[in-house]
């Protein structure tokens, strides 16, 4: 079930919700970001890194349990059509994985060591940095024509090939446009990361 109510205007955001976290930048957000802690903010970041989101919005749906109204941090769509509701604070209520479903869709709570496990998020948090950079053409050509002859680079051998951008901001955006894939969870980004076409 679409909540197309949701995704097709604008909705007011409860005052307490519009707080503005660091990184300033999102990728696949739908409307308008807003998150009413720090948690939400680095689940944001983490979706907009994973593979498997197609896009994802802002406090979406208010649902009803019992004399409560709660409303989930997120709305998530998946590249495969799926949606799931998604929380970083606990409500504390196990009613709301059944008002979720009431509504047709999936309910997820995200625990702070689900989030922080690894090096995803700090990865995350460095890439979106760049996020409201875009790679030139001419840049982008010379990294997937060089990738498409050797395989892969490290970043290190990598950054002489941009020219018309700051190489960081350059490949940052190729990466979060997922043109270029990076490991995000074996270690913090660094010269000896290694650079690949993604796999479409």
């Amino acid at each position: 079930m679409r909540i197309e109510n949701s995704l097709s205007g604008s909705r007011e955001v409860p005052r307490t919700a519009t707080m503005s976290f660091p990184p300033k930048a999102t990728i696949r957000c739908f409307g308008t970001p807003s998150f009413r802690s720090r948690d939400a903010r680095d689940l944001g970041c983490l979706l907009d890194v994973d593979d498997a989101v197609e896009r994802w919005e802002c406090l979406p749906i208010e649902l009803r349990v019992g004399d409560l109204t709660l409303m989930p941090d997120f709305l998530v769509t998946f590249t495969s059509g799926r949606q799931c509701l998604m929380d970083a604070s606990d409500h504390g209520n196990e009613g709301v994985e059944e008002a979720a479903s009431a509504a047709g869709l999936a309910y997820e709570f995200v625990t702070r060591e689900q989030r922080e496990r690894g090096w995803r998020l700090r990865n995350a948090r460095d890439l979106l940095r760049y996020g409201n950079y875009r790679c030139p053409l001419g840049d982008r050509i010379r990294v997937m024509t060089a990738l498409d002859e050797v395989g892969s680079f490290s970043i290190a051998d990598g950054l002489a090939l941009f020219r018309e951008i700051a190489p960081m901001a350059g490949l940052a955006s190729l990466a979060l446009q997922r043109i270029v894939s990076l490991e995000l969870d074996d270690a913090l980004i660094g010269p000896d990361t290694c650079v690949r076409r993604t796999v479409r």
